[in-house]
């Protein structure tokens, strides 16, 4: 069990882990507050003590400049130095009423005691003390260091000051000889705490002041590292150990100004009693801490296998039953609102969706079946519409192979196999549009319509498929305007694929009705017939790529199924709406379209030129380049029916070529060549100066959007998808041809203008 605790394989041991992770932010921040405790301590001990220090070396300084005051006032009495006797009892009365003073007295030049307030039974001479010394030199008031009075023989520190005439010199020096017995009366009120010491040393670090036990210490050196923190002048407290051992932390303060004296006091307080409280404080959060860790130990251990641990292995129990496949398994606990009863929650709720998703899952491989089988028939069906054209226009081929035909026969089998290609290219446009439509490639004009035009244009194309399969069209409109935004190209084609959706599902000479009218803030469309109808199952994927109805053998118009699922799109992206109804199979359909109305101006369209409006005679001459033998003799014998001159080349370095001699006025090129793509080709010849002017007509099998942007921005004039639309090829002709026209009177009127 030890070896599983060490390393948490078991539940409890990692219960024990988390008990232990969740306490130890307390335990640091235990640690960290009593280190803080203990640190606060010593900062506050700090402050408090510099105040203190700071106070007492002011008493003292107070008493020294006291002292100053006075002798600057003795200084002063003119009869001070003339007459001795009158020096004595000035001086005697003086010390008489400052008891705290040892002797007053006045030194001659020469060192000697002129007089005193204390007699001397002999002479004294003091010219060897630095403190009279420098009261001469510095002329001011000096603080000597310790000194053991010969006169009164006491410890005592003398206060001197310089006496100067009217003539600015000095003419002796009077003295105050204070006894230090009396100095430690002036910080005597500062409440010291027990063990501290409190010292006043001289420059020369002999103690003058000291508390407790002052006599005992008077002129003792302090110890040199006390000294040395004396004169460093640093004002932080510092950790010192004094004589007796004991520790103590030092505050430093100097006892007045430089003018006062040179004496430095400190205060020592033992560092033990300053963190004494706190330790203890810090003690007793430490034993409480430990004692909270083994209590949450132990419960954890002990608490955690009935509370926790049990239920757990009821849960696994229960999920192995259910990864054993026995999805009726349920764990049996009583839901509560802790974690354990969610977790039971959750796998009684997870083996209810296992039962669901299997469930699902059945369901789901049938409509992978039925969807492999649509993507089956949808195959099928797109290669029976491909060969439907294919058919004809091999046989007409073959036809016109033999040449035994009349101008008659073979415009007749040219239109057959016109129409064919047609509708091939109609094939392939639908899956292009689904293609742009789905990955949301289309991009929408925004013009306010009128949806009766729309609906007239959409009925103009379909009007053939009617007529040729004998359906009755009734059309409904309202008398005003019914107002759209949207794109129009795009709108006749969503009405177009409803009409020819129900032209190929009503039977010959069958009845199809568009009705449109206004609602409210809708313009609605509905397209109804009576063919052949839809199943539910049909009426609820009608509109899904390639659905169709089960085809028969009547119906010569086929499709792929693309139609209605663009409808859906195209009219959702003009933020509408369409669906579909039957009431059954042989009873007819309908379709609705709303699209919100629009109340804005309507957009006057013209009407579009028609090809007999660029019609001339004017013969071109045309560079075509193409790899395709068959596709460029083809269409080179179609240009040159039209009575143009055309010259054929099947690569770009071969156009480059002919282009100079050439001079063509229109190039029609291939994309894809051979040695570079017809885009990089374009871009030469607009740099030769044959062909800088010529029209230049891309001719491509890429029909997406961006390749006609990449064409058109490589400096070609217009975008051809094959197979090529000969009629929009003729009117672009005729406008080649038009500015050809022009260009050649301008040519001619300068060479007139020359020859004259």
């Amino acid at each position: 069990m030890a070896v599983s605790l060490f390393k948490f394989n078991s539940l409890r041991s990692r219960l024990m882990l988390l008990v232990a992770l969740a306490i130890a932010p307390t335990a640091a921040m235990t640690v960290f507050n009593g280190w803080k405790d203990r640190t606060d301590a010593v900062r506050v001990a700090e402050e408090n003590l510099q105040r203190l220090t700071r106070l007492a070396a002011a008493n003292e300084a107070q008493s020294l400049a006291a002292t100053r005051q006075i002798l600057r006032d003795l200084a002063s009495v003119p009869d001070l130095v003339t007459d001795n006797r009158k020096c004595e009892a000035l001086l005697d009365d003086i010390l008489a009423k400052n008891s705290h003073y040892a002797n007053f007295g006045l030194i001659g030049l020469d060192g000697t005691v002129r007089c005193s307030a204390v007699p001397s039974p002999r002479p004294v001479n003091l010219r060897d003390r630095p403190h009279f010394r420098r009261a001469i030199e510095e002329r001011r008031f000096i603080a000597s260091s310790y000194v053991l009075g010969r006169v009164i023989g006491k410890h005592t520190i003398n206060l001197t000051y310089p006496v100067i005439d009217r003539d600015n010199r000095v003419t002796a020096v009077v003295f105050a000889a204070m006894d230090l017995t009396e100095l430690d009366r002036f910080v005597s009120d500062i409440s010291l705490p027990p063990g501290s010491i409190l010292i006043t040393t001289d420059a020369d670090g002999s103690i003058i002041s000291r508390r407790p036990y002052p006599e005992q210490w008077f002129g003792r050196k302090v110890g040199d590292a006390m000294l040395a923190a004396m004169r460093s002048g640093d004002k932080r407290p510092q950790q010192l150990a004094g004589p007796d051992g004991v520790q103590r932390l030092h505050a430093f303060a100097r006892v007045g100004g430089k003018d006062i004296s040179e004496y430095t006091l400190t205060i020592g307080i033992p560092s033990d009693d300053i963190v004494a409280s706190a330790r203890r404080d810090q003690m007793m959060s430490l034993f409480g801490l430990a004692a909270t860790i083994l209590l949450a130990l132990a419960a954890a251990w002990f608490v955690g296998d009935i509370l926790i641990v049990r239920r757990v292995r009821k849960l696994m129990r229960t999920a192995d039953r259910i990864a054993a496949g026995a999805l009726d398994a349920r764990t049996g606990i009583r839901y509560g609102r802790e974690e354990i009863s969610h977790l039971a929650r959750s796998l009684d709720r997870m083996a209810d969706a296992l039962q669901h998703k299997e469930a699902e899952h059945h369901r789901a491989e049938q409509e992978l079946r039925d969807a492999d089988k649509r993507k089956d028939e949808f195959l099928a069906m797109l290669a029976h519409e491909l060969r439907n054209p294919l058919a004809p226009i091999s046989a007409g081929a073959q036809l016109l192979r033999l040449g035994h035909f009349s101008g008659e026969q073979v415009r007749s089998t040219s239109d057959i196999i016109a129409r064919q290609v047609d509708h091939m290219t109609g094939l392939i446009d639908d899956l292009l549009d689904v293609s742009r439509v789905t990955r949301g490639l289309v991009t929408l004009s925004a013009d306010v319509l009128d949806m009766r035009a729309i609906v007239d244009d959409a009925v103009e194309q379909v009007t053939p498929l009617m007529q040729a399969r004998g359906h009755r069209l009734e059309v409904r409109k309202p008398a005003g305007v019914a107002c759209v935004k949207g794109d129009r190209k795009r709108l006749i084609q969503v009405v177009a694929n409803l009409l020819n959706n129900a032209a190929k599902y009503t039977p010959d000479d069958g009845r199809i009705s568009l009705t449109l009218d206004l609602r409210e803030a809708d313009v609605r469309l509905t397209v109804s017939d009576n063919g052949i109808g839809m199943a539910p199952d049909l009426v609820a994927r009608v509109f899904e790529l390639f659905a169709q109805a089960e085809r028969t053998s009547d119906r010569s118009q086929g499709g792929l199924g693309l139609g209605l699922a663009l409808v859906r799109t195209l009219v959702e992206l003009h933020g509408g709406s369409v669906h579909a109804e039957s009431d059954g199979p042989g009873r007819g359909s309908r379709f609705a379209v709303r699209l919100p109305q629009h109340a804005g101006v309507l957009l006057e369209t013209a009407s579009p030129p028609v090809a007999a409006a660029y019609a001339t005679d004017t013969p071109l001459r045309i560079l075509l380049v193409d790899d395709n033998q068959d596709a460029a003799r083809t269409l080179k014998l179609f240009l040159e029916t039209a009575g143009h001159q055309v010259e054929v080349a099947a690569s770009a370095a071969q156009a480059m070529q002919l282009a100079p001699a050439l001079q063509p006025e229109v190039c029609i090129l291939d994309i894809g060549l051979p040695d570079v793509d017809g885009n990089t080709l374009a871009g030469r010849l607009r740099a030769l100066p044959a062909t800088r002017a010529s029209m230049l007509v891309a001719l491509t099998g890429y029909g997406q959007e961006r390749d006609r942007m990449q064409s058109l921005a490589a400096g070609f004039d217009d975008y051809f998808v094959k197979p090529m639309d000969t009629m929009r090829l003729r009117t672009l002709l005729g406008q080649a041809a038009r500015q050809a026209a022009v260009r050649r009177a301008g040519n001619r009127q300068s060479c007139a203008s020359a020859a004259e």
